[in-house]
């Protein structure tokens, strides 16, 4: 029997899959090391620090358990905000789809939503509402345009022929929508959900930020910024980065999973 080099076993698209990975972790360090080089070249730590420094000094906040209530606060709220525009847009795009007057009413909302700036909302939201539940309005009123937007499209570009057959066929509510729009829509449905959790995140800590609810990390980013901690500053920032990218892998991982669930009924 022939022995065959170990590389041999490597297909073509796996091969490709590593060199893509590869790219993108050296894009990554090559970036990482121009921000050095900054910190370096400017010497101004009140200016610009290391992520080196960066890091470090984030593992050390990490041991307050101030930062860790902090950040419960704040993913509990800008999470929250985000589930329940999701929930309003699945709802209301199928409403909108099969009622005129839906859609009538729902669409000067959303394109409000969509122009008037963060921060004139923030200043209006606060008139009404204690600053502690500021996040979760700001990314409901971020995210619900982009995800209603979306959803109704995708909802009225199902192919026709599809609805025409479930009708032949005479399927019921609950298998036309398995059937004929589920697959047709949650692509749309998967890809607007990821843009808009970056979304939410921005709005929500924007809105701490502007607000300044007690125990928020919004809170602790302006405190870090009137002190000129800026070592503090590019350390929150990571962690929210973090949070961000650590509740889109979770919320994929689940819409992915109940699409499976659906698929499977």
């Amino acid at each position: 029997m022939p022995i065959r080099h170990p590389s041999a076993a490597l297909s073509p698209v796996r091969t490709s899959t590593i060199k893509t990975r590869l790219a993108k972790v050296l894009c990554v360090l090559f970036w990482l090391a121009v921000w050095q080089a900054a910190a370096v070249v400017v010497g101004q730590r009140i200016l610009i620090v290391g992520p080196v420094e960066v890091v470090i000094r984030l593992f050390e906040l990490l041991g307050e358990p101030e930062l860790w209530s902090s950040s419960v606060f704040s993913t509990v709220r800008i999470a929250g905000g985000f589930l329940l525009a999701l929930a309003s847009a699945l709802v209301l795009s199928t409403l909108a789809s099969v009622n005129r007057w839906v859609r009538a009413l729902v669409e000067p909302l959303v394109q409000t939503f969509k122009v008037v700036p963060v921060a004139s909302i923030v200043i209006v939201v606060l008139i009404w509402v204690n600053s502690r539940n500021l996040s979760v309005i700001i990314s409901f009123m971020m995210v619900f345009p982009v995800l209603y937007t979306n959803l109704l499209s995708a909802i009225e570009s199902t192919d026709r022929q599809m609805i025409e057959m479930g009708r032949t066929y005479r399927l019921g509510v609950y298998e036309k929508l398995r059937l004929i729009y589920l697959p047709h829509v949650y692509p749309a449905f998967l890809s607007s959900s990821s843009l808009s959790l970056g979304l939410a995140w921005k709005s929500g800590v924007a809105a701490e930020v502007i607000g300044i609810p007690d125990g928020s990390l919004g809170e602790r980013l302006y405190d870090a910024k009137v002190f000129f901690a800026t070592a503090d500053v590019f350390a929150y920032t990571l962690l929210i980065v973090i949070l961000s990218v650590g509740f889109e892998v979770l919320m994929k991982a689940l819409i992915r999973y109940l699409g499976r669930r659906l698929e499977a009924v």
